[in-house]
């Protein structure tokens, strides 16, 4: 990721829209960035490139939350969006993300148009100066638009009383979401300071991604102290949302991305029963299926997607009706078809809502996760990688997958594999994939497949229960989480280099 990399992409992303839209120059790209090292100048390299192209850019302020670059090319009308973020990854990582006219990022064939476009760019391209009237900042007033679109999320009377700490991680979570929170009515609201401010180096964390170990240790600090009733953090760019809660005995407990996802899907099926409107819920194949069985129970239409949320916002496009739900176990959700990606913003919000509402009861977000468990089943979830660093990387990730092709396993953990599918084929109509699926006695699923970012080969794993009768939820979850054990085990052998099984 350097400057040339983002002028080329920008060169071949413009050409491509002027060739392919009639009012490209006029309804304009929007540009943002996140606060990593680099993003302030790639994004300006890109203002000046689209501009010098002819293209109207709407300039975001620079290190501001990835959500608004989706909601702005929605409330703009802009052709496309580009916005300058490496979300979660390393200190030292930075990407170059693109949203189509939807608002949802591009998929095939614009991807690859801009792909190709970009291998035969030009040394030298024409560069708008800051000056030029095609570019065009923002103002405040898409802000507050935004800030309205994320409060009417909440239903009006809801209990509002909560003891909040949050952390933006050193990202730019911070410049939105205590304000939102505080106009909202929740509060107390402690904010993490040593994290408040944006920060390239990330500091206080080894690693910028609220699920890895240790990245919300300031915060769980903070919130003994203060007793706090939810911790809440996004990632540095804002579109990741984690929630640590209180269990029986005081401890913090960080819910897992699925859990968050099901306590938003319950809460959102209840606001469109209420409503009496439907919409579609979404969510990707390597995520729980207890938003399937959800669905199933409560007569909600659902799609089953590829991972990436490019692929989530469209399965509400594909069928006309908005997404009213959406969420990857990665931490990713969305509550509002006016942000077509995922948006740890707004979803704060409404898991605050959520946590206030149950505490005014006298109950709480496990007992309500207890709930859906006790009627659906226990969905045990985990998830392992490997990581293959080096320019050998890419070589010895395809060869463990071709491996697997070439002598699938039979058996895992004592359990026989019922079901080996290559995903490179289609799975259940979806496009194809790099990755493998597994199914197991039990059941238990696995699903295998590259990162599309890092140099990993990741595994998640599921094991489902019948829904436990009365009592039996523990033993229920401890069976599953047992199998999980013996199936990573097992796998974790398997994929072990040849030579050293």
């Amino acid at each position: 990721m350097n400057r040339l990399v983002v002028r080329r992409t920008t060169w071949a992303l413009a050409t491509h829209l002027l060739a392919t839209c009639s009012d490209a120059a006029e309804r304009g790209v929007v540009i943002g960035c996140d606060a990593r090292s680099g993003s302030s100048a790639f994004a300006e390299e890109a203002a000046a490139v689209a501009a010098g192209l002819g293209l109207v850019v709407h300039e975001l302020p620079r290190a501001f939350p990835t959500p608004l670059c989706p909601f702005a090319v929605a409330q703009l009308g802009a052709v496309a969006g580009i916005q300058i973020t490496a979300s979660h990854n390393p200190a030292k990582d930075n990407g170059y993300k693109v949203y189509a006219a939807d608002g949802a990022q591009i998929i095939a064939p614009d991807d690859a148009a801009v792909a190709s476009l970009a291998a035969r760019a030009p040394a030298l391209v024409e560069l708008a100066p800051a000056q030029s009237p095609l570019r065009r900042p923002v103002d405040g007033a898409l802000v507050d638009a935004y800030r309205r679109t994320a409060l009417g999320l909440l239903s009006p009377g809801s209990p509002r009383a909560l003891r909040i700490v949050y952390t933006p991680l050193h990202g730019v979570g911070g410049a939105l979401v205590p304000d939102l929170l505080r106009r909202a009515g929740f509060g107390p609201v402690h904010v993490v300071e040593e994290q408040l401010h944006p920060d390239p180096a990330f500091p206080t964390v080894a690693f910028p991604n609220p699920e890895e170990p240790g990245a919300l240790d300031l915060a769980l600090r903070l919130a003994e102290q203060v007793e706090a009733d939810l911790v809440v953090a996004n990632d540095p760019d804002a579109d990741r949302l984690a929630l640590c809660v209180r269990d029986a005995q005081g401890n913090y407990v960080q819910l897992s991305g699925d859990q968050v996802g099901w306590l938003l899907a319950d809460a959102t099926s209840r606001r469109l029963r209420r409503d009496g409107s439907r919409g579609m819920f979404a969510t990707t194949i390597v995520s729980s299926s207890m938003l399937e069985a959800l669905c199933a129970a409560r007569h909600l239409d659902f799609a089953e997607t590829l991972t990436g949320f490019k692929w989530i916002a469209r399965a509400g496009l594909r069928s006309g009706q908005p997404l009213a739900f959406g969420y990857e176990e990665a931490l990713g959700y969305a509550v509002s078809p006016l942000v077509a990606d995922k948006d740890g913003m707004t979803a704060a919000l409404v898991a605050c809502e959520l946590a206030a509402a149950a505490a005014s009861q006298g109950t709480s977000l496990l007992a309500t996760i207890d709930a859906l468990e006790s009627a659906l089943g226990v969905h045990s979830t985990s998830s392992f990688s490997l990581r293959f660093d080096g320019p050998e990387g890419p070589e010895a990730m395809a060869a463990l997958l071709a491996d697997l092709l070439t002598e699938p396993p039979t058996e895992l953990g004592g359990s026989a594999v019922l079901a080996f599918e290559n995903l490179a084929q289609g799975y259940r109509g979806l496009p194809p994939t790099t990755g493998l699926r597994l199914e197991l006695e039990g059941p238990t699923r696995v699903i295998i497949r590259p990162s599309g970012t890092e140099p990993k080969v990741k595994v998640y794993l599921e094991a489902v229960t019948e829904p436990p009768e009365h009592g039996e939820l523990l033993a229920k979850r401890v069976e599953a989480a047992a199998r999980l054990a013996e199936t990573e085990m097992a796998l974790r052998a398997r994929l072990r280099p040849a030579d050293e099984r």
